[in-house]
């Protein structure tokens, strides 16, 4: 940007000065495009003071644009140098044209598979005794379609899901949740579908303990804590009773 002239400096750096009140400018530029084709791509300029737009340019255009009376005289000086706008035009050549091409071309061309993975979780509602969460992880593009089958049936009811959530590598991490009641032989999986996969993805939920047996441990736990209070409940008022018999009258 270092061949623009002085009017278009005095546009991007804008200092004032006074006795109480100091203002700070800076520009934000981008490229910005809509198509597949990159036809429609334009380089776009905002310059702001103290967080606030004041003037923007841009290259479909090629022209400013004041967005506040007090900039609109030096906006109108830059429109009017043709040698100053044919200097940004070359710079979105530049710039715009010929890297977001390439930068298109690397962002489509990656894929990063999901990783995935299931897990109970507690239920948010009384209807149902159990909830699994499929989770789907470090994928890339963000579009992927998360679908729960009980024995190879799709489900749609009691299933909820977050969105894409963005993470700081550019993936993306996804949470689909199935809330159901447990049923002796039933095969619960989780299907994910995803642009860097030739075919969908199953997942079954594999417990290690069927669930009948897991509900016979939860109660056996049960009997033997309760057994152990009571045994401990006894012990606490048999001491109590010894301890009153021997400080008794004699």
């Amino acid at each position: 940007m270092s061949g623009l002239n002085l009017s278009i400096i005095h546009l991007l750096l804008l200092f004032s000065l006074s006795g109480v009140v100091s203002y700070f400018g800076h520009i934000q530029m981008k490229c910005q495009f809509n198509s597949k084709d990159l036809r429609d791509t334009e380089l776009v300029l905002n310059l702001n003071i103290n967080k606030g737009l004041v003037a923007e340019y841009n290259s479909s255009t090629n022209r400013f644009t004041a967005n506040t009376e007090w900039v609109k005289k030096l906006v109108d000086s830059v429109n009017d140098e043709p040698d100053s706008r044919h200097k940004i035009q070359f710079y979105f050549d530049q710039y715009c044209r010929r890297n977001i091409p390439l930068m298109y071309e690397y962002i489509m061309n990656k894929t990063l598979k999901p990783q995935v993975r299931l897990s109970l979780a507690e239920p948010s509602g009384t209807r149902h005794s159990a909830m699994l969460v499929c989770s789907a992880y470090r994928f890339y593009p963000k579009d992927i379609i998360v679908t729960w089958l009980k024995n190879g049936q799709k489900v749609t009811s009691d299933v909820s899901s977050t969105e894409q959530l963005a993470d700081s590598d550019w993936s993306y991490q996804i949470h689909s949740y199935l809330e159901y009641t447990p049923t002796a032989g039933e095969i619960i999986t989780c299907m994910v579908e995803h642009y860097s996969l030739t075919e969908p993805q199953l997942h079954d939920w594999d417990s290690s303990i069927p669930w009948s047996e897991r509900n016979n441990i939860v109660i056996g736990a049960s009997v033997l804590l309760l057994g152990a209070v009571s045994v401990a409940m006894g012990l606490i008022y048999y001491r109590k009773k010894s301890t009153a018999n021997r400080t008794g009258p004699i």
